[in-house]
């Protein structure tokens, strides 16, 4: 494979007007509304109607001639319109019949023949067309190769279009792009395959420019040099701004694209232009461009714009009349309905490059330098070219097309249908869908999309989701609720012979927190998983990991045991409860009877989840505890109200567990005890001497036949409120501490035929970090 390295036209923002061989200069004219001039024999037609001293100013300026602008017959343009208007109710079609264009002389003044035509009453505007301007400039040599297609890589370096390939319609299958501007190498070896048409106009010159930009969108999978954002396009065609006879035009491209175009497609308008006294600017600054981009977003057609390489504050830009026309805090405002597209570097941050046009009006931003694609020769002849630094807003632009190609890819397959323009632009430019530039008041660019976030984000919502609930009444958004308190691990003494029947969807059992029992030793135990996915696509082949742990109201990795995982073939989309089989625990595995912590991970190819020792960090753990749904605590236990015989001191109801220190560090941490029970309950907390003492807690003497006197305990007691809230003060929990305690309770035996709840949960820096629940209930049958 070539690699061609030579191409240079300078650095982005010092492109040219290049009028070319046969370029005839001209002056644009649009007169006002209620002038209906013929498109056959105009000039007469100004002086018979009274619309214009046609003859006086063809006597200033000899040879001028005048000819319609656009070439689109009445009929033509009003079906479209109406097109639009069906569409868009709003849509007020501007009047294309009304623009003409003045032909020139060589020698002409054409700023003095605009002066002249702006003093008839008729005329609405007139200006001198701007000439070829290269396109939105390259230079290959003047950077390194930062990345091979870095751009396809997951945010925030790229778009992510490596993800979007995992989904039906993510690699562009389906979707139709034209591309505007000068020249293309169609044969070149990783463009062939997709049988690219020109609509209209020449191909030109610039064929590297082209090739380079049709390469970052749509480079074939060939296992030839590149691959493209969506290379698998059903249909991509080019229309050229050199138009025959030596013409050149911005308007009647567009204008030619939008006859064949349907609604959804994609426009790209590869152009930049000087005009009003700026340089290197949108096309869309000309009035006649204005329009025409208008009426093809009108009908649905997506249109993306390159910004431009002349470092312009759009917000500043004035046309003739005063009007800041790209500001979108000016009441002068005219939206094109155009995606306009900054550059920014191709380092992450993504800082502007000077040369890149900026403000409000900058919808999106793609990297403007280092961009690795395809590329050609002067002779149009090489089709086996590459460069790796294809750069400024030429680069950028097709980053964005060829997200919002993927993106109706997506949302085709998905849905049966497409977006329209203003809700494209809506989901790319949207900061929740993309990745901001380094520093947004300053850059002023937009986003640079994530197809990721489009993806499984709400916008699409395609990616499975799957979750675990962490109480009864989570649907799986972050939450600041209890994390310990899972109906959905479930530990049985026995196999169940219909999982989901008994625990599934329509079981009945749904937000049952107590279908769980204590651990039987001697004997295998069975643990199910229930899994739920609100995703927009089923989850196959999950895999629910489970460990278990002692009861602790802080449970990091370093306290789990893997118990054991199974694989669920497939949860299919609805948010349904779909059940796993039995994870059998093992009797040999089972370290006594009694109760235990379970944690359980959900990973699955599309939504993955960590691994413990992630979470063996501090800041992961307490961030994903709170912000990931596909890992879940049960620290819930079902304990028997009644005392047991032999109980410890008599008649209490023994609940262990222990409160635990962070794996790396000491930190302050605060122990809170909640409990809900009856009037003439009794609760206190157990615990070591030295703990009470750091908790700075009076402690309570209890005779029993274990600590007959109070200098022989090894342990305090401390009486609690049995139907309110303790907060214990914040202390330095060492790193790894265990520190064993038991909450004693005793209940009135009248009432012992309810349940009732309590926890014991844990806090850094006002966060619940995990609890520890008991639902003392009535004795109940092992199952």
């Amino acid at each position: 494979m070539a690699t061609n390295e030579g191409e240079s036209s300078g650095v982005p923002g010092t492109e040219q007007a290049r009028p070319g061989p046969g370029f005839r200069r001209r002056v644009v004219v649009k007169f006002k509304e209620h002038v209906q001039l013929p498109r056959e024999d105009t000039a007469r037609a100004l002086e018979s109607m009274g619309a214009g001293p046609w003859n006086a100013l063809a006597a200033q300026f000899e040879g001028i001639t005048l000819e319609p602008l656009l070439s689109i017959q009445p009929e033509q343009f009003a079906a479209l319109a109406e097109r639009a208007r069906a569409l868009d109710p709003s849509f007020r079609a501007a009047n294309l019949g009304a623009y003409f264009a003045v032909n020139l002389p060589l020698g002409t003044n054409a700023e003095e023949l605009v002066r002249a035509l702006l003093q008839w009453d008729s005329v609405a505007i007139a200006y001198v067309e701007p000439p070829p301007v290269e396109p939105p400039l390259v230079n290959p040599a003047d950077d390194p190769r930062f990345a091979n297609q870095g751009y396809l890589d997951p945010a925030p370096d790229g778009i992510d279009a490596e993800y979007a390939w995992n989904f039906p319609g993510g690699d562009g299958a389906g979707q139709a792009l034209v591309d505007m501007e000068w020249g293309w190498t169609f044969n070149h070896e990783d463009l062939a395959a997709h049988g690219i048409t020109l609509i209209s106009g020449l191909n030109h010159s610039y064929f590297f420019h082209g090739s380079g930009v049709l390469g970052e969108i749509a480079a074939a999978d060939n296992a030839l040099g590149c691959v493209g954002i969506t290379p698998a396009l059903a249909s991509i065609r080019c229309v050229g701004q050199h138009r025959d006879g030596g013409g050149y035009s911005t308007a009647q491209p567009i204008l030619d694209a939008i006859a064949v175009m349907q609604f959804g497609d994609v426009l790209l308008l590869e152009a930049q232009t000087n005009l009003f006294g700026y340089n290197l600017v949108p096309v869309e600054i000309e009035p006649a461009v204005f329009d025409v981009i208008q009426l093809a977003t009108s009908l649905g057609i997506v249109v993306v714009e390159a910004g431009g390489n002349g470092g312009v504050d759009l917000d500043t830009v004035v046309n003739p009349g005063g009007q800041q026309i790209f500001n979108r805090a000016s009441p002068d405002f005219l939206d094109s309905g155009a995606i306009i597209v900054g550059a920014a570097s191709a380092t992450a941050p993504h800082a502007r490059l000077g040369f890149s046009c900026h403000g409000s009006r900058i919808d999106c931003y793609g990297w403007g330098e280092s961009v690795d694609t395809l590329s050609s020769d002067a002779t149009n002849t090489a089709t086996n070219l590459y460069t790796t630094g294809f750069n400024g807003t030429s680069s950028a632009s097709p980053i964005v097309t060829g997200a919002a190609l993927a993106v109706q890819g997506l949302m085709q397959a998905a849905s049966g249908g497409r977006l329209a323009p203003w809700q494209l632009r809506m989901i790319l430019s949207d900061p929740a869908n993309g990745t901001s530039s380094q520093n947004p008041a300053v850059d002023r660019i937009g986003v640079m999309p994530n197809l990721r976030a489009i993806i499984d984000g709400m916008v699409l919502n395609l990616s499975p989701d799957i979750y675990l609930r962490d109480f009864v009444g989570d649907n799986g958004d972050p939450h600041l609720g209890a994390i310990a308190s899972s109906p959905d691990i479930i530990l049985r003494q026995t196999p169940v012979a219909d999982p989901q029947a008994a625990f599934g969807a329509g079981s009945g059992t749904e937000n049952d927190v107590t279908l769980g029992y204590e651990a039987e030793s001697g004997q295998d135990n069975f643990v199910y998983v229930r899994v739920r996915n609100r995703g927009g696509t089923a989850a196959s082949n999950v895999t629910a990991t489970v460990y278990w742990a002692p009861p602790s109201t802080l449970l990091t990795p370093d306290l789990w045991t893997l118990l054991g995982a199974t694989t669920l073939p497939s949860v299919p989309t609805g948010d349904l409860l779909t059940v796993s089989s039995a994870i059998t625990w093992p009797a040999a595995a089972i370290p006594g009877p009694g109760h235990y912590c379970f944690i359980s991970i959900l990973n699955t190819p599309r939504d993955p989840g960590p691994t413990p020792a992630d979470l063996m960090v501090w800041n992961n753990f307490t961030t994903f505890i709170r912000n990931n749904n596909n890992v879940t605590w049960r620290n819930f236990n079902v304990v028997d109200n009644v005392p047991p015989p032999r109980a410890e001191p008599p008649g209490y109801v023994a609940l262990p567990f222990m409160a635990a220190g962070a794996p790396d560090m000491a930190r302050r941490m605060q122990l809170e005890i909640v409990s809900r029970l009856p009037a003439g309950s009794e609760i206190m907390l157990e615990l070591p001497p030295e703990f009470a003492e750091r908790l700075r807690v009076c402690p309570h003497h209890i005779a029993s036949a274990a600590y007959p006197r109070p200098d022989s305990q090894r342990v305090v007691h401390i009486v609690m409120n049995p139907c309110g809230r303790v907060s214990f003060p914040p202390i330095a929990f060492p790193a790894k501490a265990r520190i064993p305690l038991r909450l004693l309770v005793k209940i009135p035996e009248p009432m012992r035929k309810h349940e009732f709840e309590l926890f014991a949960r844990q806090t850094y820096e006002g966060e619940e970090v995990g609890r520890v629940t008991w639902r003392l209930a009535p004795p109940r049958k092992p199952m």
